[in-house]
Formats: C-alpha cells, sequence, structure tokens
C-alpha cells in the first residue's frame, strides 16, 4: 500500500527529505529512517520510491505492507498516528469548516435500510449548485503521488477522503436518483447493474446492493453503479458515507469476482463511528 511522505507530513513533524545536496526523496535519509520506524511497530516498509512525476518535489513513496488486522492504517490520517506515538509527537488531523442550511431547499434525500445487518449506519448529504471540472493542483499531486488518477474535483474528493481518513464515499448524481429515495437491500435473483467500470453484473441476493425506487443503482461497499456516476452535467451530488458489515461486503466481492479500494477495507473492517466526520471532511473539500 503506497503513502507519500509529503503527505504524512501534514498531520505529523517529519523531517524535510533533502539534508543532502543532490539526493531524492526516495535516498534521503529522513525517508529511510521513517520507514525503519514504521517496520520495528510491525508495519513493515518493502520499499521507497519517487514519488511520480510532475508531483511534489520534495516527496517519497513508501510501499507500506499493512496488514489485514490494521484497517486503522490503511490511510494516511491512521499511519501518521503510529508514527506520532512512535516518535513522541502530535499529531495534527485536518481541521475543516463549511456551512449547512438548517431549511434545504428544492429535492431532498431519504434513506431506507432494509437490511440493517448489512448496513448498520449510512449517512447521506445533499451538496447543490456543484461545478464539475479539475481538482486544484494539490489535491492532483496527493492522489497521483500514490497512483491514483485524478478524475474530477466531486470524485477526488471522495478518493482523497479514502486515503486520508480510510472511509470510503460514494457520490452520486442527485438527478438520476428518483425523488432522492436510497434504499439498501439485498439484491433480487438475476438483477443486473452496469458498474462504473462500465461491466454489466448479474447479482443474487446475496449481494448487497444500493437501489432507488425500482432498480439497483450500485453494490454497496464495492463499486457504484455508471447510470448515477457524478458527470459534467452534474449540479446536485448526493453523498453516501456508510458502514457495510464485513462478511456481506466479502461474500458480495467474492461471488461477483471483485476487489475495489472500498471493498479491501470494508472486508477488513473500516472504523463504524467515522461516517459522519468523513461525509463532513468530503462535504467541505
Amino acid at each position: 500500500m503506497k503513502f507519500s511522505y509529503a503527505w504524512l507530513a501534514t498531520y505529523v513533524d517529519l523531517p524535510a527529505l533533502f539534508p543532502v545536496k543532490g539526493e531524492t526523496g526516495a535516498t534521503s535519509p529522513a525517508a529511510g529512517e521513517l520507514a525503519n520506524q514504521l517496520t520495528s511497530v510491525g508495519l513493515s516498509v518493502e520499499g521507497i520510491e519517487p514519488a511520480a512525476a510532475g508531483t511534489e518535489a520534495a516527496d517519497a513513496v513508501l510501499d507500506v505492507e499493512v496488514t489485514s488486522n490494521r484497517p486503522d492504517c490503511m490511510n494516511h490520517l491512521g499511519l501518521a498516528r503510529e508514527i506520532a506515538v512512535k516518535r513522541g509527537t502530535t499529531l495534527r488531523p485536518p481541521v475543516f469548516s463549511f456551512t449547512e442550511s438548517l431549511s434545504p431547499n428544492g429535492p431532498r434525500a431519504s434513506v431506507k435500510i432494509d437490511d440493517p445487518e448489512g448496513c448498520p449506519r449510512f449517512t447521506a448529504r445533499i451538496i447543490r449548485g456543484v461545478k464539475i471540472g479539475p481538482s486544484p493542483e494539490w489535491l492532483v499531486r496527493r492522489l497521483e503521488a500514490i497512483g491514483s488518477r485524478s478524475i474530477n474535483n466531486v470524485v477526488d474528493a471522495t478518493n482523497f477522503c479514502l486515503w486520508e481518513c480510510g472511509q470510503p464515499i460514494h457520490a452520486y448524481d442527485l438527478a438520476t436518483v428518483p425523488g432522492g429515495e436510497i434504499h439498501v437491500r439485498r439484491a433480487r435473483a438475476g438483477e443486473k447493474v452496469v458498474t462504473l467500470d462500465g461491466k454489466e453484473r448479474e447479482l443474487d441476493p446475496e449481494v448487497l446492493v444500493i437501489a432507488d425506487r425500482s432498480r439497483a443503482i450500485g453494490l454497496a461497499g464495492i463499486m457504484g453503479g455508471l447510470d448515477t456516476e457524478v458527470t459534467k452535467r452534474t449540479t446536485d451530488v448526493l453523498l453516501e458515507c456508510a458502514h457495510f458489515d464485513r462478511r456481506r461486503i466479502r461474500i458480495g466481492a467474492k461471488r461477483l469476482g471483485m476487489h475495489t479500494d472500498a471493498s479491501h477495507r470494508f472486508e477488513r473492517g473500516a472504523d463504524f463511528a467515522i461516517c459522519d466526520e468523513a461525509s463532513r471532511r468530503c462535504a467541505a473539500l
């Protein structure tokens, strides 16, 4: 799993990567020292690579083996927490704010959970008046440093939060969800959905889905559907930030032969308590 040294340094004090002229981030003693410290606490660093071309010059990428019993460290903030403890310094969680309307205008969203065992928690927020376009340069640098492709400002914000705090988040074009109704249920036998990768998936009742009034529109905890994706025409976004049962996601992903960043985290146990905070963070971005 790839982690950016510069990204980690936004949450915890780390030495500069270039104390000696002519070094690259990957050969800096500071990066090597951090790798040794992480390895000593059971987070083995398998390699240190230069950051991708076009990203921050003062950066290096650490390839960390995060074992399945440490889902809390499958993100930059979680890894920074371990570093802060090891180095005896202070963790700096992100500080953010935004204005949330108490009297929303226009269409609202509603959520009905038909399988509370498979989905014990689901949060939804609507963000109106969104203009889809490129992400700011700093956000593109963060994602590209760890090999994640920039798509647009909304999708990039969800991916940034995934890699910052470990919580998968999905954005829907609200206009494509009739009445803003979200249902979390088991798939019907033979039900089909076209996922974001353009593939049609045939489902069965072992698979947990996100649905609108009548049809599945995404695979819960695995991948969203193509019909509700955020595009250049999107103006209102419905933001999903939920917690899904690890066993149910594992069964669904195995039956469909899929493995995604989201399913990887849910199968190992995402943080139940972080949903609302992660949703707020993404909305602020």
